[in-house]
Protein backbone atom coordinates (compact mmCIF):
# COMPACT_ATOMS: atom_id res chain seq x y z
CA UNK A 1 0.00 0.00 0.00
CA UNK A 2 0.89 3.37 -1.14
CA UNK A 3 1.69 6.39 2.03
CA UNK A 4 -1.51 7.90 1.48
CA UNK A 5 -0.74 11.03 3.03
CA UNK A 6 1.95 11.82 0.48
CA UNK A 7 -0.85 11.36 -2.34
CA UNK A 8 -1.21 14.33 -4.42
CA UNK A 9 -4.28 13.14 -6.69
CA UNK A 10 -6.37 10.71 -4.94
CA UNK A 11 -5.59 7.16 -3.69
CA UNK A 12 -6.44 4.33 -5.30
CA UNK A 13 -8.05 2.13 -3.12
CA UNK A 14 -9.49 -0.62 -5.22
CA UNK A 15 -13.01 -1.44 -5.83
CA UNK A 16 -15.37 0.63 -3.25
CA UNK A 17 -18.45 1.88 -2.75
CA UNK A 18 -18.80 5.13 -4.71
CA UNK A 19 -19.46 6.85 -1.21
CA UNK A 20 -16.76 4.98 0.92
CA UNK A 21 -13.74 5.71 -1.50
CA UNK A 22 -15.42 9.13 -1.76
CA UNK A 23 -15.27 9.98 2.29
CA UNK A 24 -11.53 8.04 1.79
CA UNK A 25 -10.42 10.07 -0.17
CA UNK A 26 -11.77 13.40 1.56
CA UNK A 27 -10.74 12.11 4.97
CA UNK A 28 -6.59 11.65 2.98
CA UNK A 29 -7.23 15.91 1.66
CA UNK A 30 -8.34 16.43 5.57
CA UNK A 31 -5.42 14.62 7.22
CA UNK A 32 -3.13 17.64 6.32
CA UNK A 33 -5.14 20.24 7.90
CA UNK A 34 -7.34 18.51 10.02
CA UNK A 35 -6.91 15.47 11.64
CA UNK A 36 -9.69 15.15 13.76
CA UNK A 37 -12.71 15.51 10.22
CA UNK A 38 -10.11 13.36 8.73
CA UNK A 39 -10.31 10.30 11.54
CA UNK A 40 -14.34 11.44 10.99
CA UNK A 41 -14.67 10.72 7.75
CA UNK A 42 -12.38 7.25 7.65
CA UNK A 43 -14.48 6.18 10.45
CA UNK A 44 -17.87 7.48 8.29
CA UNK A 45 -16.88 5.06 5.89
CA UNK A 46 -16.05 2.35 7.71
CA UNK A 47 -19.39 2.90 9.72
CA UNK A 48 -20.60 2.15 5.59
CA UNK A 49 -18.72 -0.21 4.68
CA UNK A 50 -17.00 -2.41 7.78
CA UNK A 51 -15.81 -4.87 5.65
CA UNK A 52 -13.84 -2.08 3.75
CA UNK A 53 -10.45 -2.89 4.51
CA UNK A 54 -9.02 0.58 3.40
CA UNK A 55 -11.28 2.52 6.08
CA UNK A 56 -8.98 0.02 8.51
CA UNK A 57 -5.61 1.04 7.07
CA UNK A 58 -6.32 4.61 7.33
CA UNK A 59 -7.50 4.87 10.41
CA UNK A 60 -4.19 2.76 11.63
CA UNK A 61 -2.19 4.80 9.85
CA UNK A 62 -3.10 8.11 10.88
CA UNK A 63 -3.41 7.52 14.32
CA UNK A 64 -0.11 5.80 14.30
CA UNK A 65 1.54 9.04 13.20
CA UNK A 66 -0.35 11.17 15.48
CA UNK A 67 1.10 8.76 17.86
CA UNK A 68 -2.13 7.99 19.37
CA UNK A 69 -0.44 4.19 19.53
CA UNK A 70 -3.87 2.45 21.29
CA UNK A 71 -6.30 3.57 19.21
CA UNK A 72 -4.21 2.83 16.11
CA UNK A 73 -3.34 -1.20 17.68
CA UNK A 74 -7.06 -1.16 17.84
CA UNK A 75 -7.74 -0.18 14.52
CA UNK A 76 -5.16 -2.80 13.17
CA UNK A 77 -6.59 -5.43 15.42
CA UNK A 78 -10.00 -5.04 13.91
CA UNK A 79 -9.08 -4.35 10.30
CA UNK A 80 -6.22 -7.50 10.84
CA UNK A 81 -9.29 -9.30 12.03
CA UNK A 82 -11.67 -8.20 9.15
CA UNK A 83 -9.22 -9.54 6.84
CA UNK A 84 -8.81 -12.85 7.90
CA UNK A 85 -12.34 -14.02 7.82
CA UNK A 86 -12.41 -12.35 4.40
CA UNK A 87 -9.60 -14.33 3.49
CA UNK A 88 -11.07 -17.85 5.11
CA UNK A 89 -8.88 -17.49 7.99
CA UNK A 90 -9.12 -17.98 11.89
CA UNK A 91 -8.61 -14.72 13.44
CA UNK A 92 -5.06 -15.94 15.42
CA UNK A 93 -2.09 -15.16 12.90
CA UNK A 94 -0.40 -18.31 14.42
CA UNK A 95 -3.25 -20.39 12.97
CA UNK A 96 -3.18 -19.02 9.23
CA UNK A 97 -1.66 -21.07 6.37
CA UNK A 98 2.42 -20.66 6.29
CA UNK A 99 4.40 -19.36 3.68
CA UNK A 100 1.98 -16.88 2.46
CA UNK A 101 4.97 -14.73 0.35
CA UNK A 102 2.40 -15.05 -2.68
CA UNK A 103 -0.66 -13.80 -0.93
CA UNK A 104 -3.08 -11.32 -2.98
CA UNK A 105 -6.05 -9.59 -1.82
CA UNK A 106 -7.56 -9.76 2.05
CA UNK A 107 -4.36 -12.02 2.83
CA UNK A 108 -1.51 -9.87 2.38
CA UNK A 109 -3.70 -7.06 3.81
CA UNK A 110 -3.81 -9.75 7.07
CA UNK A 111 -0.41 -9.89 6.36
CA UNK A 112 0.35 -6.20 5.92
CA UNK A 113 -1.43 -5.20 9.55
CA UNK A 114 0.18 -8.00 11.11
CA UNK A 115 3.22 -5.96 9.99
CA UNK A 116 2.07 -2.83 10.98
CA UNK A 117 1.01 -4.07 14.53
CA UNK A 118 4.31 -5.40 14.74
CA UNK A 119 5.92 -1.63 14.00
CA UNK A 120 2.87 -0.32 16.68
CA UNK A 121 3.96 -2.40 19.56
CA UNK A 122 7.20 -1.37 19.35
CA UNK A 123 6.35 1.63 19.28
CA UNK A 124 4.10 1.11 22.85
CA UNK A 125 7.18 -0.22 24.31
CA UNK A 126 5.96 -4.09 24.19
CA UNK A 127 9.10 -5.36 22.32
CA UNK A 128 8.23 -9.01 23.21
CA UNK A 129 4.68 -8.63 21.53
CA UNK A 130 6.14 -7.31 18.21
CA UNK A 131 8.77 -10.09 18.34
CA UNK A 132 6.20 -12.39 18.92
CA UNK A 133 4.27 -11.05 15.60
CA UNK A 134 7.41 -10.23 14.01
CA UNK A 135 8.27 -14.46 14.01
CA UNK A 136 4.70 -15.05 13.40
CA UNK A 137 5.71 -13.12 10.74
CA UNK A 138 8.76 -15.39 9.21
CA UNK A 139 6.74 -18.05 8.56
CA UNK A 140 4.09 -16.92 7.13
CA UNK A 141 5.95 -14.88 4.43
CA UNK A 142 9.44 -16.13 4.65
CA UNK A 143 9.99 -13.82 1.58
CA UNK A 144 9.30 -10.44 3.60
CA UNK A 145 7.23 -9.97 1.24
CA UNK A 146 5.05 -7.14 3.40
CA UNK A 147 8.17 -5.28 4.36
CA UNK A 148 8.67 -6.90 7.85
CA UNK A 149 12.22 -7.46 7.81
CA UNK A 150 12.64 -3.57 7.91
CA UNK A 151 10.72 -3.64 11.44
CA UNK A 152 12.67 -6.79 12.61
CA UNK A 153 15.72 -4.61 11.81
CA UNK A 154 14.43 -1.89 14.02
CA UNK A 155 13.14 -4.19 16.80
CA UNK A 156 16.97 -5.63 16.70
CA UNK A 157 18.00 -2.23 17.02
CA UNK A 158 16.06 -1.36 19.58
CA UNK A 159 17.91 -3.90 21.61
CA UNK A 160 21.06 -2.89 20.88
Amino acid sequence: MTDIFKEAEGVDFGVLPGPVDTLLQQGVVAYRSDRIRADRLFRAALDLAPEALAAYYCLYKIHTYMGNLDMARSMALAGMEEAARQAGWPSDPQLWPKDQSQAEGPARFALFTLKALSFIELKRGARNVAEGHLRTLAALDPAGSVGWPVIAALAQGAAA
